[in-house]
């Protein structure tokens, strides 16, 4: 079945999150960290984050975004080593990211460095969720968890952030099913339109 076909409530969700050592892979810069939250009514919740070693120094303007130390880094397996399990991960899920358009060409660019691709999924976005539906004072993940009264403590780091991804969606996913979206593709068209 087509993911888009796929109805929310049989949907398998993959909150994801990186950390980097700079803005652009097409500018050299890599994944440091990464978390994965998997999570949906017919899937066991499973989570995955680890600190990556990205084979470049990590700038200590970035080191003070996410606290990730080169020191730190240096023991991290590689992306190569723990690729599989991502693809395990990411098979058939809807990857449930904010701000996709960072996250994921990262994540294409590390796989494609290991000869493969992203596995086959579909890619939702909480940013544009926020832009469209929120009307939230700021639309960085902090903040919209702050403005949602839940905690946002570990921001900037892989894990807490896609945790926090999940929280903005299942938000977002409440207001979108009483207004009667029912199929994954019904939450991407809601990407892009107001209810």
């Amino acid at each position: 079945m087509n993911l888009k076909e796929q109805l929310i409530r049989e949907a398998k969700f993959a909150f994801l999150d990186t950390e980097t050592t700079g803005m652009s892979p097409a500018q050299g810069a890599r994944v440091c960290e990464i978390a994965v939250v998997i999570n949906g009514a017919q899937t066991a919740k499973e989570e995955f984050a680890s600190i990556l070693n990205p084979g470049v120094i990590i700038p200590d303007e970035v080191i003070n975004i996410h606290g990730i130390t080169n020191a730190m880094a240096a023991g991290a397996p590689r992306f190569e080593h723990i690729a599989p399990r991502l693809v395990d991960m990411l098979d058939n899920a809807v990857i449930v990211c904010h701000n996709a358009d960072f996250d994921i060409p990262f994540i294409a660019y590390e796989f494609s460095l290991c000869g493969l691709r992203i596995p086959r999924s579909m890619v939702l976005d909480t940013l544009k969720f926020s832009r469209k539906h929120g009307g939230f004072k700021k639309n960085n993940l902090g903040y919209i968890v702050a403005e949602l009264g839940l905690s946002n403590e570990g921001w900037h780091r892989a894990m807490a952030d896609a945790k926090m991804t999940e929280k903005v969606f299942y938000h977002f996913l409440a207001k979108f099913t009483a207004a009667g979206a029912k199929t994954v593709g019904d939450l991407e068209a809601l990407q892009l339109r107001k209810i």
